[in-house]
């Protein structure tokens, strides 16, 4: 990695390309961007992250003038990780190796950042995407219904969180934390971007059929799903709060309202069967609020989440400690319906019992059972994160701090 004292900063721009074979095309991309630098005077530099190739990659790019950076780790992310992280200059763009990005558009990204946004993304759909650029699933389904998750979770106005042109500020790039090394990637740098307060800014861009004769890396159902997967692990709350709030209700619903008798809803009937859905769907909802909860509080602790009035109160330690202790009284609850249920049983000389009767009786107290022991467990596991977390900000208060009377720590 280039560190700050090392860096040439004559060089404004560096344009980092990912390399995996890409010899057919490889040249006539370098001369492009080449062109554009001098026909614009930025002070650039072309990088090439190879990735392995074994098609004379390496060699048309040193001879085109490009600096190979050579990346061990395989996929897409890694590739250009390793090229940003060897890169000279101020500002980085990205763009694939295959001839399907204009290099001609270089200025419109450039541009923008030196107005100050940290993150310039191209957008394919404003600026055109001609015939055969695109398959048709990635065109129609793909692409808009990932941006559309990525815009709905995390409230970022970008329309194509996938175009492979774009660019950013490089020190603002080694702040994001980014870790993916496949095609999500390309989700994550938008992401972490936003939960870093990034400024970002869009540019319409144009994309063509690339010009390689072999199919392209991308694998259109497992990478799409990767980008899906990505986006939902690092959004508790579309992951577990939404789905698990929903699932309370209407379970809690179902519960009240076949709890006291069965009851008819034109030709359906329900009874006790209902009942056991409802509170299955509650003690579901209850555990998926719960890991949306402590993933929360996980995420404040490295770094990519902000602390937010939920958090602060459930990590409270006499929150924490009320919780714990309402756990008991609601495993003690539901124990007293076991050892009722044992009695009755007994007075019937362990014979059988009326199904429908001690279901009724059985089920609210099955819940209170199981929601004060999955509540004392959730509480016990956030005083865990919550202690890591308060033992990882006063490490970093420095020894000499530690010293002073004076000197405050903040949790």
């Amino acid at each position: 990695m280039i560190s700050e004292l090392d860096r040439d900063f004559s060089v404004e721009l560096s344009v980092v390309m990912p390399c995996l074979n890409e010899a057919e095309t490889l040249a006539a991309c370098i001369r492009q961007i080449k062109r554009t630098f001098e026909a614009n005077h930025i002070p650039g530099e072309v990088i090439i992250a190879d990735n392995g190739s074994t098609d004379g990659s390496v060699e048309i790019a040193v001879r085109e003038g490009a600096r190979v950076v050579p990346v061990s780790q395989r996929g897409y992310g890694s590739a250009i990780d390793g090229g940003v992280k060897s890169a000279l200059g101020e500002y980085i763009i990205m763009g694939d190796a295959d001839s399907s990005y204009n290099f001609e558009e270089i200025p419109v990204l450039l541009t923008q950042l030196r107005k100050g946004y940290e993150l310039v993304m191209g957008n394919r759909f404003k600026g055109g995407v001609k015939k055969g650029a695109m398959p048709f699933l990635h065109r129609y389904l793909g692409n808009p219904v990932l941006s559309f998750f990525g815009r709905l979770f995390y409230n970022i106005p970008i329309g194509d969180f996938h175009c492979g042109l774009r660019g950013f500020n490089r020190k603002a790039y080694l702040t994001w934390g980014l870790k993916t090394t496949g095609m999500e990637f390309a989700s994550e740098m938008v992401v972490k971007a936003a939960l870093k307060k990034a400024h970002i800014a869009e540019v319409p861009v144009t994309l063509s059929p690339d010009g390689r004769s072999r199919p392209p890396h991308l694998r259109t159902w497992q990478d799409g799903w990767r980008h899906l997967q990505f986006l939902l692990i690092h959004s508790p709350r579309w992951l577990f709060a939404i789905p698990g709030f929903s699932l309370f209700v209407f379970g809690l619903i179902l519960m009240v309202l076949v709890l006291p008798s069965p009851i008819q809803i034109g030709r359906f009937g329900l009874d006790v069967h209902t009942l056991l859905l409802g509170m299955t769907m509650v003690v579901a909802g209850f555990q998926a609020l719960s890991l949306g909860i402590v993933s929360r509080i996980y995420a404040i602790k490295l770094g990519t989440k902000q602390p937010n009035n939920w958090t602060n109160f459930f990590t409270n330690g006499r929150i924490i400690n009320t919780m714990i202790f309402l756990g008991a009284g609601l495993v003690l609850l539901g124990s007293f319906g076991f050892v009722y249920s044992f009695i009755r049983w007994e007075k019937q000389s362990f014979g059988g019992l009326d199904p429908s009767r001690m279901i009724r009786v059985l089920v609210p107290f099955m819940l209170s059972f199981l929601m004060g022991f999955q509540l004392i467990i959730v509480s016990f596991f956030i005083s865990l994160v919550n202690l890591e977390r308060i033992n990882l900000v006063q490490q970093i208060v420095t020894p000499e701090a530690n010293s002073s009377a004076e000197s405050t720590v903040y949790s």
